[in-house]
């Protein structure tokens, strides 16, 4: 009954990526459309390189897409940890993109303010404005619709996007500025906030790969974390102590190995039995943990504090 629980709420995770993210596909074409129509229109290098990130969101909701199907794909014989780690690659890709994306728009800035600078630059008309200003209501709901998703179903690939929506609503912010400013008199801001815009996508790819990283080379839970697991084990009858306990994060998962001593006395089957029943108490009360291995060793010392 449990896994048949498990495996419908990893299916249910699924199907509320893939919603949310078609509708962050189609809301991004209208809106990369729509930038990129004003930019050209009003003549605003700042709109168009925000609606160029606006349309690399969709490739990048692409990548979530694929990573998540192919994450949710059961273990086999090649693969008998499963395939969650796919979700990192998704994101180490969309920090690819994004970092791609960031610096095609700093190249176009430094260009269009050193080669055109000399013949005058153009003012932005109030169409590039009002784009600005869709695009930062736009973005930021989006932002806050995708990140609410994932972490309901816990999918870092999804909250990478959310991320990603979030360093659009920002880099519509620098556009703004720098049209206003340049409509006010001073040109070079628009340009100038091309390069903000490049900065914001640059830092939010790093961040994002830095994450998927640390998730690909097993870095441990937090703290506050591994210290509640510890009292979840030290809780369970009859042990006696936690020798030891190392997590490692697999992706939106986690695996547990535990060490707790009991009574040396125990017959084998008993001593199974305790593990057995640590094993359960881990993963039902941390849902992330997708698997806990526990050790049983011979109890040789005064209780742990706290031990009831």
């Amino acid at each position: 009954m449990k896994l048949i629980g498990t495996k419908r709420k990893i299916r249910s995770g699924r199907q509320t990526a893939m919603y949310v993210s078609r509708v962050s596909i189609a809301i991004n074409l209208v809106l990369s459309a729509f930038k990129l129509f004003a930019g050209v229109a009003a003549h605003s290098g700042a709109m168009i390189s925000d609606g160029i990130h606006t349309a690399s969101d969709v490739l990048s909701t692409l990548i979530v897409m694929a990573g998540v199907a192919m994450a949710d794909r059961q273990s086999d014989k090649e693969h008998p940890y499963g395939h969650e780690r796919m979700e990192c690659v998704a994101a180490v890709l969309l920090a690819a993109v994004l970092f791609a994306t960031g610096a095609g728009v700093g190249m176009e800035a430094v260009k269009t303010v050193v080669v055109r600078r000399a013949g005058g630059l153009a003012v932005p008309g109030g169409l590039a404005l009002i784009a600005a200003v869709v695009s930062i209501v736009v973005k930021e709901w989006m932002y806050w619709y995708t990140r609410a998703a994932a972490r309901k179903i816990d999918s870092q690939a999804l909250m990478a996007d959310a991320w990603h929506h979030r360093s659009d609503a920002l880099s519509s912010v620098g556009a703004l500025v720098g049209i206003a400013g340049a409509r006010m008199g001073i040109a070079v801001l628009d340009p100038v906030a091309s390069l903000v815009i490049c900065i914001f996508i640059v830092k939010a790819a790093a961040g994002i790969f830095r994450d998927a990283v640390d998730r690909m080379v097993d870095k441990s839970c937090d703290d506050g974390t591994v210290e509640a697991m510890r009292r979840t084990a030290l809780g369970t009858e009859p042990v006696l102590g936690v020798d030891d306990i190392r997590t490692r994060m697999f992706g939106p998962r986690v695996y547990v190995d535990i060490e707790i001593s009991a009574d040396p006395s125990l017959r084998l089957d008993q001593a199974h039995g305790i593990a057995h029943r640590v094993h359960d108490a881990i993963e039902a009360e941390f849902p992330q943990v997708k698997h806990c291995m526990v050790h049983v060793n011979p109890y040789a010392g005064e209780p742990e504090e706290g031990d009831a």
